[in-house]
C-alpha cells in the first residue's frame, strides 16, 4: 500500500505554535497494532526525519493520522500545559478518532519532566503502556500513550535519563550471566551499536545465526533473561526492546560489546 507521509516538525518552525509540513509518497507497511514506529514500519525518509527531530533536542510525540501519515508534535516548554482531544481548539487535535473525547487529556511540563494527565476528564480513558492513567503519570522515553484508538509514541530526545530516580528494585543486582546468556543479550542489542533511538532489537533468527544456536534455544535463553530483568509481566511486544534498553542502561552490555 502506498500512502502519503506527513511529517510535522514544530522544532524547525519559527513560531512555537506553527509547524512545517513535508509530504512524501512512500511505500508503507500495514498498521502494526497502531504503533506509529513499530519495528520495520518506517520508510527511510521517515526514519531520517525522526532522527533529525531527535537531534534537535526537544521531546516530541510521534503518531499517524487517519490517512496513515506520520506526524511529529514537538513538546515545547512554553506553554507548560498542552491539551489533547478531538476538538480543533486543543493544541494536539485528534479529530479523526471518534473514541477521543473533545477534551481528553493534558500534557504538563513540571520540574524538567513531561507528564500525561487524565483525572477523569475523558470518557474512554488514557493509557500509558496499556496501564490506565489515574491522575498524573510521568513519561519515559519510548512510552506509548493510547488515546482512543490512536497511539502516541513519546521520544524524550535530549532529556537525560540520569535525572530519573531509580525505583527500588527496578534494576536489581543480577547474578553473573552465563557466557551463552551474555552472547544472546549482546546479539539482541547489536542493532543499537550506532546509538540511534530508532533501532529495533535483533530477531530470534538473527541472534541464532550470530551465536550458532537454534531459534528454540534463543527463545529459551530470552525467556530466562526476561525473568532475570523482571520483565515477565510486560506485554510480549515490549519485552525485547525493554530488555535491550535495560541491558545497555545498566551497563550489563556496553557499547564496546556491540562493535
Amino acid at each position: 500500500m502506498t500512502r502519503a507521509v506527513s511529517v510535522v516538525v514544530t522544532a524547525s518552525a519559527p513560531s512555537s505554535r506553527a509547524g512545517a509540513v513535508w509530504q512524501h509518497n512512500v511505500a508503507m507497511r500495514p498498521d502494526n497494532d497502531g504503533d506509529p514506529i513499530a519495528a520495520h514500519s518506517l520508510s527511510p525518509r521517515e526514519l531520517k526525519e525522526l532522527l533529525a527531530a531527535e537531534r534537535a533536542g526537544e521531546p516530541f510525540l510521534v503518531f499517524r493520522d487517519h490517512d496513515g501519515r506520520l506526524c511529529l508534535f514537538v513538546l515545547r516548554r512554553d506553554p507548560r500545559t498542552i491539551t489533547i482531544g478531538r476538538r480543533e481548539e486543543t493544541e494536539l487535535s485528534i479529530a479523526w478518532d471518534g473514541e477521543v473525547s473533545g477534551l481528553h487529556a493534558e500534557l504538563e511540563y513540571l520540574g524538567g519532566e513531561w507528564m500525561v494527565v487524565d483525572d477523569g476528564i475523558s470518557t474512554n480513558g488514557t493509557f500509558v503502556n496499556d496501564d490506565r492513567v489515574n491522575g498524573r503519570q510521568r513519561l519515559r522515553n519510548s512510552d506509548r500513550i493510547r488515546i482512543g484508538r490512536t497511539i502516541l509514541a513519546y521520544n524524550a530526545a535530549q532529556i537525560s535519563s540520569a535525572s530519573e530516580t531509580e525505583t527500588a528494585g527496578e534494576h536489581p543486582k543480577l547474578a553473573p550471566l552465563t557466557d551463552t546468556q551474555r552472547r544472546v543479550l549482546t546479539a539482541l542489542c547489536r542493532p543499537y551499536r550506532d546509538g540511534t533511538g530508532y533501532a529495533t532489537p535483533a530477531s530470534n533468527k538473527q541472534i541464532a545465526d550470530e551465536v550458532f544456536l537454534s531459534v528454540d534455544a534463543v527463545k529459551m535463553h530470552l525467556r530466562t533473561l526476561f525473568s532475570r530483568f523482571d520483565l515477565s509481566e510486560l506485554p510480549q511486544n515490549r519485552k525485547r526492546a525493554r530488555l535491550a534498553e535495560l541491558a545497555l542502561r545498566s551497563g550489563v552490555i556496553s557499547k564496546r560489546d556491540l562493535v
